[in-house]
């Protein structure tokens, strides 16, 4: 196409009343670039497909390559006798079980079900699955960040938002997956509703909204258990039977193995962390080492740490405002009791296969690999499993009481809903506490290996900036332990794991498998953009990059705004976290107001919204003269809702506005890029 541009480029052709021989000449020329054109275009549209397709070099990269969508979901549906399809946008794997979960109910109806992947599928086949007998589109879509699609729910939802097509022989639901401690509560679930109906499709049963704040695991199973009959009366069919227990992976031991064919850790390509290939992303991490490990506080109970990587020579770019993911490793003591509780030799090679042999998932995770592998890297084995996991686990149970107690728990009836909650979600019990609880609760492991969801990568927000650091990521933790109900340890599965990454004195760094995730959480374009940061705890994080990268802007000669903090801990002697870098800032004039507060160094506790209203008119004249950006990092569910109400409070009394129209002004600085949010629940 290059070649095309420059031909098509005659500066020197000669204007028309030149020679016959010149116009004979420029008539070749003519020819030769229609025909090089012609030939250049024919090429591309024949092969243009194979190149795409095309995986240079690595023969097991499969799951690591983009996507292709190389089949039709509805080709796939007519070739298996399938009537049901439940398209998953998730970002952490909930989504994906529920949608796995309600694809296996189908047969309790005479219908078979497939989970989908909306970014393995062209969606603007949704059109044609009226072709199908019975068939449904069921969509369990979760919200990530401020309202956005999940990564693998993207392509679809910008089909959505462009698509002019006719969806009038479509029937669907759908059920949201989102937490009410954010300001665009269940958006993606609630607009994926809105707009199939605006182009036309008959809505089965009414959208499903889950909160992750209060019980996520009950909200699905109340909309399931309604669904599920509204389906039975519009299609005319019955249940056939009660829940079964069906395996969807069959277990392969490999008693004879090249363990050079056996995975140890790695999220895509065998032996990615032993030849390392970039582009570096959540099916490809980029093992960085660990230089610098500090602890931040200076006392209390809890652990603060500033942890550097490196990332030299990984082509990874970020800014400030990005997240870093991190894959980390379950504490091997866990891995260790659920072996001996199972009386399993957790060294033993296996693979678990799809008993679907059409389904584009073919193992639950990387396989072939070992138990002790599939347990410490790839299972999930610390958050409390839901009630699907009970039920299945339940037939294993050789005491009469603790089957019963399984079954209940995992049922719809509101006294196994209060069971469920109090003994396992309350009691914060993971699948060890279960099984050290039951004592004739004794599945077998690969069956357990196929229940638990799979371990999620952890994001932290980058506190560094890549114009002062563009060869290291700063991350800024507070290690998570706490004691249950039971009276149990529970430790975070990550803080933890990153609290051991400590560099020895040798010069030997420890490893971390991470990537880098953009950010729509971004400094003003112009410098000389007034900037509030409102950050509390570890929410100083990006604002440390932010402050990095204003004082390189200032360096440069670049004319830098207002740099206004609001930070708050609970002790100045204990834990004010980057003490002596921010004074430093302040003291050089890159941080122009350093606002701390100190919640419990008085009776009265004092938070960032009490500085933010002592400091009011500042604050307002900022925001209304200056244009300022504001910035809200940390806890959802208290501090951010705070601060946005003392933001209301703040614009009603100085812009003369009541609340609604406080509301609407504050909501308009968030349209416009000008208040953003990156908080966590």
């Amino acid at each position: 196409l290059t070649i095309m541009g420059n031909a098509g480029v005659e500066p020197n052709i000669s204007p028309a009343e030149n020679t016959a021989q010149q116009d004979s000449l420029f008539s070749m020329t003519d020819v030769f670039l229609i025909s090089l054109i012609t030939g250049l275009f024919t090429y591309w549209f024949f092969f243009r497909k194979k190149k795409e397709e095309v995986v240079p070099d690595l023969p097991k990269i499969q799951s690591v390559a983009a996507p292709v969508r190389d089949s039709s979901f509805i080709e796939k549906m007519k070739k298996t006798g399938r009537n049901i399809v439940v398209f998953y946008g998730s970002q952490t794997g909930t989504a994906e079980e529920f949608a796995n979960r309600l694809s296996k109910d189908a047969h309790r109806y005479g219908l078979r079900g497939m989970a989908a992947d909306p970014e393995e599928y062209d969606l603007s086949d949704l059109s044609r699955l009226s072709e199908i007998d019975k068939s449904l589109a069921v969509f369990c879509m979760a919200t990530y960040g401020e309202g956005d699609p999940t990564d693998n729910a993207q392509d679809f939802y910008d089909w959505l938002q462009e698509a002019d097509a006719d969806l009038s022989g479509l029937r669907f639901a759908v059920f949201g997956l989102g937490n009410k401690t954010y300001e665009h509560f269940n958006a993606m679930g609630k607009y994926v509703d809105k707009r199939l109906e605006e182009l036309g499709a008959q809505r089965v049963f009414e959208l499903g909204l889950g909160d992750d704040d209060g019980n996520l695991e009950e909200d699905f199973i109340t909309w399931r258990e309604q669904f599920w009959p509204a389906v039975c009366e519009h299609f005319g069919v019955e249940a056939t039977g009660e829940e079964s227990s069906i395996r969807q992976y069959e277990l392969v031991v490999h008693t004879d193995v090249n363990m050079n064919k056996v995975y140890t850790g790695e999220m895509g390509r065998l032996k990615s962390y032993e030849n390392q290939k970039p582009p570096f992303d959540a099916k490809n991490p980029f093992l960085a080492q660990v230089t610098e490990n500090r602890k931040l506080n200076e006392g209390g109970e809890r652990h603060l740490m500033h942890l550097e990587l490196d990332i030299s020579n990984s082509k990874i770019r970020y800014e400030s405002g990005d997240h870093v993911a991190v894959y980390p490793a379950n504490d091997s003591s866990l891995v260790n009791q659920i072996g001996e509780i199972l009386g399993t030799d957790l060294d033993t090679i296996m693979s678990l296969n799809n008993l679907d042999e059409e389904s584009n998932k073919k193992h639950p995770f990387p396989c072939p690999t070992s138990y002790r592998t599939a347990l410490t890297y790839y299972l999930d084995i610390t958050n409390p499993p839901r009630t699907n996991v009970l039920y299945e686990l339940a037939q294993y149970a050789t005491d009469a009481g603790e089957q019963e107690r399984l079954r209940k728990m995992a049922s719809s009836a509101a006294e196994g809903k209060a069971l469920y909650l109090s003994w396992v979600v309350e009691a914060r019990r993971n699948i060890l506490a279960i099984l050290q609880d039951m004592p004739s609760l004794r599945p077998p492991i690969d069956h357990l290996c196929e229940l638990l969801p799979r371990l999620q990568a952890r994001y932290y927000s980058i506190a560094s900036s890549s114009k002062v650091h563009p060869n290291a990521i700063h991350i800024c933790a507070v290690t998570v332990e706490y004691e249950t109900k039971t009276g149990r340890l529970n430790k975070g599965v990550a803080t933890n794991w990153l609290k051991n990454k400590v560099p020895d004195e040798n010069g030997s760094n420890p490893l971390v498998p991470m990537y880098v995730r953009k950010s729509q959480f971004r400094l003003p374009f112009k410098p000389s953009t007034p900037v509030i940061m409102i950050g509390p705890g570890t929410g100083i994080a990006p604002f440390v990059g932010f402050i990095q990268e204003r004082a390189w802007l200032k360096q440069q000669g670049k004319e830098v705004g207002e740099t206004v903090l609001y930070y708050g801990c609970r002790h100045e002697r204990e834990d004010y976290l980057y003490r002596e870098e921010l004074a430093r800032f302040h003291q050089e004039g890159v941080l122009t107001q350093l606002n701390v507060a100190f919640s419990r160094d008085q009776a009265e506790k004092v938070y960032v919204q009490h500085l933010l209203k002592k400091n009011k008119e500042s604050v307002w004249k900022l925001v209304n003269e200056g244009n300022a950006h504001i910035y809200v990092c940390g806890d959802a569910r208290n501090m951010a809702r705070d601060v946005q109400n003392t933001f209301y409070e703040i614009v009603a009394e100085f812009g003369n506005m009541s609340q609604p129209q406080a509301v609407d002004y504050v909501k308009k600085l968030m349209t416009k890029g000008r208040y953003s949010l990156d908080v966590w629940s």
